[in-house]
């Protein structure tokens, strides 16, 4: 058994391979042809979770499972939120074959599969991005983001200003594009073209009055029934996909308050993105559209990602070689 540590994920998964890998990843999941259930979610006590979600990526292909607490205090302590490990199963023999650092991979491949979702649905034109949130994922999203579109400008928002505008500062070194911290998530979002909603919000900040129309809006922050970071305005008038459709049924909070509010129904969830990549259903219909992906965040996009890694680490020779 390979153990492959945070370092060596966050040097080696780059967007780069991670994003087309999750792009094949939420098309074979939505043709079917992988395995997931419902994450299971262990309420612990601070607005803390724990979590397991099993998977498997097809016949004679890797299966396993990530095991991941939830810790949204841990930012301001320097450490992750997301810590665990994802486990590899090799196909042929069912033997153990490795554990991958989790919070690494979560927090690379959630931003590509934002990225994925976003190169499908905003407006190919699109170049100004708000990011509501300055904790670990909205640097990722920030990367990820650049990776598909020419980024002209990004505004910030977050609780705490001076945190928001470290952020913007960091946010301008890295893209060479001016970025700058808003006072509201009104002022942040407006004129944006591309919405990341990566907050720890558990009431919504972002109100479906304040999105320009042809916006596209990745809500992230939530992974769960419960928080939302999304007012019901904003999904009713949104074309509404999600990485998986039976978990935001189940657990995508903004969708489940609008559809409880009486505002819509299952119908309004149009898809999966896998659908929309696939040619199966349409995204983007007009440049006026505003359109909204819901991430939960999907085992196989962390199978597939770990599995790249403990190829290359077989390769190369890089992790720790375990008996077990």
């Amino acid at each position: 058994m390979i153990v492959i540590g945070r370092e060596e994920v966050r040097e080696r998964l780059s967007y780069e391979a991670c994003i087309p890998l999750v792009r094949e990843a939420m098309i074979a999941l939505s043709r079917g042809e992988t395995r997931q259930l419902p994450r299971s979610i262990i309420d612990l006590d601070e607005g803390r979770a724990f979590g397991v979600m099993p998977g498997a990526m097809g016949p004679g292909r890797v299966f396993g499972a990530k095991l991941i607490s939830v810790y949204p205090e841990n930012f301001e302590k320097g450490l992750q939120s997301h810590q665990g490990l994802v486990a590899l199963f090799d196909p042929e023999t069912g033997a153990l074959a490795a554990v991958v650092h989790a919070g690494e991979i979560t927090a690379i491949r959630t931003a590509a599969a934002s990225a994925v979702a976003t190169d499908a649905l905003a407006r190919p034109e699109a170049s100004r991005l708000a990011i509501l949130g300055y904790g670990e994922q909205a640097h990722t999203h920030l990367v990820a983001m650049s990776k598909v579109r020419k980024l002209s400008e990004v505004r910030v928002w977050g609780r705490s200003p001076d945190k928001a505008a470290a952020f913007a500062e960091h946010a301008t070194e890295t893209l060479g594009a001016p970025a700058r911290a808003a006072a509201s998530v009104e002022a942040a979002v407006a004129e944006a073209d591309i919405v990341c909603a990566v907050s720890a919000a558990s009431e919504p900040i972002l109100f479906g009055r304040h999105v320009a129309a042809g916006c596209h809006v990745n809500l992230v922050g939530s992974s769960r029934a419960g928080p939302a970071e999304a007012d019901d305005d904003l999904v009713v008038r949104s074309r509404f996909f999600a990485d998986h459709r039976r978990g935001v049924l189940l657990q995508g909070a903004e969708f489940l308050n609008a559809k409880a509010a009486g505002r819509i129904d299952d119908r309004h969830l149009l898809g999966e993105i896998g659908d929309v990549l696939d040619g199966r259903i349409a995204g983007r219909i007009s440049a006026s559209d505003v359109t909204v992906y819901k991430s939960l965040g999907s085992i196989v996009q962390d199978l597939s990602s770990a599995w790249l890694l403990y190829e290359q680490a077989r390769m190369e020779g890089f992790g720790v070689e375990v008996a077990f």
